[in-house]
C-alpha cells in the first residue's frame, strides 16, 4: 500500500487514540506525536530541544515555530507516512504546516456530542497503585468503588471531573473546531497547496471495532 498520511480530530475522549493505535497497526505507519518529538528533543538535547526547554522552564507554551520545525525534522523519516496526534490543534499551526508543505492524505473527523464525551470521562474510576482504569456505566468493578484484585478504594482524576472537561471542551470547540471549516474548504483556496486532504465525517459513538472500520473504508474506498 503507498504512504498514507492522516490527521485525526475530534474532541478529547472521541476516541482518537483509540483509533490511532489500530490504524498505525493497519496501515504500517508511525505515529507522530508532537509530545512524544517534544519530550526526544529535550532528553537528547538537540538545538531545537534546548529551545523548547527555555519556553518549558519558563511555564510557557512551545511556540508554533519550534513545533513545526520539530514535525518537519520527524517526517523526513517517515516516507511510507504517518498519523498525526495532537497535532495541528490550532488555525495557525494548520496554516504554518502547508507553509512547510506538510501534506495530508485523509483528515478523519470523530464526531461526538459533547454531553457523551462528559459522560465517557466523568465515568471514569482509576486504581492509583496500578492504574487499572474502570468505567461506572461501561466497565464497572465488581464491587462499586473499589478495584476488583485489591479491594483498594477506586478514585476519580482531577482531570476526569465535570468542570474540567467542560473546560477542555471550550478550549477544543475555541481553538481546535476552526480547523473543520480549514480542511473542509479553506485549504483549497490556498496558493501553493499540490494535495487536498479527503475530509471524512466518522460517527464515533458505537462499538470501537466497527467505528475502526468504518475509518478504514473512509480512507480506502472513500465510504
Amino acid at each position: 500500500m503507498s504512504k498514507m498520511r492522516v490527521m485525526l480530530l475530534g474532541g478529547p475522549g472521541a476516541g482518537k487514540g483509540t483509533q490511532a493505535q489500530h490504524l498505525i497497526k493497519y496501515f504500517n505507519i508511525p505515529q507522530i506525536s508532537t509530545g512524544d518529538m517534544l519530550r526526544s528533543a529535550v532528553s537528547q538535547n538537540t538545538e531545537l530541544g534546548v529551545k523548547a526547554q527555555e519556553y518549558m522552564n519558563q511555564g510557557l507554551l512551545v511556540p508554533d515555530d519550534l513545533i513545526i520545525a520539530m514535525v518537519k525534522l520527524r517526517l523526513q523519516d517517515s516516507d511510507q507516512g504517518y498519523l498525526l496526534d495532537g497535532f495541528p490543534r490550532t488555525l495557525i499551526q494548520a496554516k504554518a504546516m502547508v507553509n512547510a508543505q506538510i501534506e495530508l492524505d485523509h483528515v478523519i473527523e470523530i464526531q461526538v456530542p459533547d454531553e457523551e464525551i462528559i459522560k465517557r470521562i466523568c465515568g471514569r474510576r482509576v486504581h492509583p497503585a496500578s492504574g487499572r482504569v474502570y468505567h461506572v456505566d461501561f466497565q464497572p468493578s465488581k464491587e462499586p468503588g473499589k478495584d476488583d484484585l485489591t479491594g483498594d478504594l477506586l478514585i476519580q482524576r482531577e482531570d476526569d471531573k465535570e468542570d474540567v472537561i467542560k473546560r477542555r471542551l471550550a478550549v477544543y470547540h475555541e481553538q481546535t473546531a476552526p480547523l473543520i471549516d480549514f480542511y473542509r474548504h479553506q485549504i483549497k483556496t490556498l496558493p501553493g497547496v499540490t494535495t487536498i486532504p479527503q475530509y471524512h465525517i466518522i460517527n464515533g459513538i458505537g462499538n470501537v471495532d466497527d467505528i475502526g472500520k468504518q475509518i478504514i473504508n473512509a480512507i480506502t474506498i472513500g465510504k
